[in-house]
C-alpha cells in the first residue's frame, strides 16, 4: 500500500496556496532546500512526479493536483479528530482564536463573548486577532486562528475544500452627509443623486471596491476626494463637508453630531458578513459554540438585515 505522510501533503497542499518554494518555506519555518528535500520523499513514496519545471520556478503536475484533491478529505478528518480531542482534554470550554474585521470585533465578536459568559455552561476562551480577510485566510490555513470573519465578497469560494464558510448577516450601507448638505432632508434619497458629490473611501482594499461598486451599480462612477480607511476618520472628513461616504450600519457606533446618515432605500446597498473555519472543525464543541453565539448575535442585531 502507498504510504501517505501527512506532515509532507501538508507541504505540498502549501506550495499550492503560496506558488513558491521560497514562499512555502518562509509560511512553515522550513529551509527551502528542506521543502524540495520532502516533496521529493513524497513523490518517491507515492510513486509519481509532483512537481515540474516551469521556467525558474516549479508548478504542481497533474497528479499533485489529483493526490490534494484526496488529502483535503484527510485534513478535514484529522481536524474533526482534533476538535473532538480537545473537546475530551479541556471539556467544552476550550479556547477559539477569532480573526476579525475591525468592524465586526465591537458589532459581534464582542456581543457573542458577553452571551458565552452569560450561559449556565463556561463558555470557550475566545482569544480575538483584528485582520482584514486576506491575512485572516492566511492565518486560518496556518492554524494560527481557528475562526475567520471577513467579508462575503473577499471570501473563499463554497468550493474551496479546505474551509467551511457561515453566511452571518447582511449589513446596509447608509450614506453619511454633513448636517448643512442641500440634500441631508431630502425624501427618498438615491446614490445617484449624489454622483456630482466628492466622495470618501480608501484608496484599496474591500471598502473602495464596495463603494466604487455601489456607486458603478446606481449609474455612476465616484470622484474620490479623499483616501481614509478608518471610520473616525472618514465621518470626520464628512463632518467638516469635505465629501460624502458610505458608510454600514455596523459602524453607527462611530456617528458624529454634525454628520446625517441617510438609509437608500432605493439603491439598498449591503456588505454581506460569514464566518469560515478549517472544513471540520466545526464539529469541535469550542468553536461550534462561538459559532453559535455568533449567528445569535448576528440574528439579533437590530440595525442590520439578515441573509435568506
Amino acid at each position: 500500500m502507498t504510504e501517505w505522510d501527512v506532515k509532507k501533503l501538508r507541504i505540498l497542499r502549501t506550495l499550492r496556496d503560496r506558488g513558491t518554494v521560497t514562499a512555502t518555506a518562509e509560511a512553515l519555518l522550513m529551509t527551502p532546500s528542506a521543502v524540495s528535500q520532502q516533496l521529493t520523499n513524497l513523490a518517491k513514496q507515492l510513486g509519481v512526479d509532483l512537481l515540474e519545471a516551469q521556467g525558474r520556478r516549479v508548478r504542481l503536475t497533474d497528479a499533485a493536483h489529483l493526490v490534494l484533491r484526496h488529502a483535503e478529505a484527510v485534513f478535514a478528518q484529522l481536524e474533526r479528530a482534533e476538535a473532538e480531542l480537545t473537546g475530551y482534554l479541556r471539556g467544552e470550554a476550550g479556547e477559539v482564536r477569532v480573526a476579525a474585521f475591525s468592524t465586526a470585533v465591537p458589532a459581534l465578536v464582542v456581543p457573542a463573548v458577553r452571551l458565552l459568559r452569560a450561559g449556565e455552561r463556561p463558555g470557550p476562551d475566545v482569544r480575538v486577532r483584528e485582520a482584514e480577510a486576506a491575512q485572516a485566510y492566511d492565518l486560518l490555513t496556518a492554524g494560527e486562528v481557528d475562526l475567520a470573519l471577513s467579508l462575503a465578497a473577499h471570501a473563499p469560494t463554497a468550493r474551496d475544500p479546505r474551509f467551511r464558510l457561515f453566511p452571518l448577516l447582511a449589513d446596509p450601507l447608509d450614506v453619511a452627509l454633513p448636517a448643512d448638505h442641500p440634500l441631508a432632508g431630502a425624501p427618498a434619497l438615491r446614490l445617484a443623486d449624489l454622483a456630482a458629490d466628492r466622495w470618501i473611501f480608501g484608496g484599496s482594499g474591500p471598502w473602495s471596491e464596495i463603494t466604487t461598486a455601489a456607486c458603478e451599480a446606481a449609474g455612476f462612477v465616484p470622484e474620490q476626494a479623499h483616501s481614509a480607511a478608518g471610520w473616525t476618520a472618514i465621518l470626520a472628513l464628512v463632518e467638516a463637508g469635505m465629501g460624502v461616504a458610505l458608510v454600514p450600519r455596523m459602524a453607527a457606533r462611530e456617528r458624529r453630531e454634525d454628520v446625517v446618515m441617510r438609509v437608500l432605500e432605493t439603491d439598498r446597498p449591503r456588505r454581506h458578513v460569514v464566518a469560515a473555519v478549517r472544513h471540520g472543525a466545526e464539529s469541535g464543541a469550542a468553536v461550534a459554540r462561538v459559532l453559535a453565539a455568533l449567528t445569535e448575535t448576528a440574528r439579533s442585531f437590530p440595525e442590520t438585515v439578515q441573509q435568506n
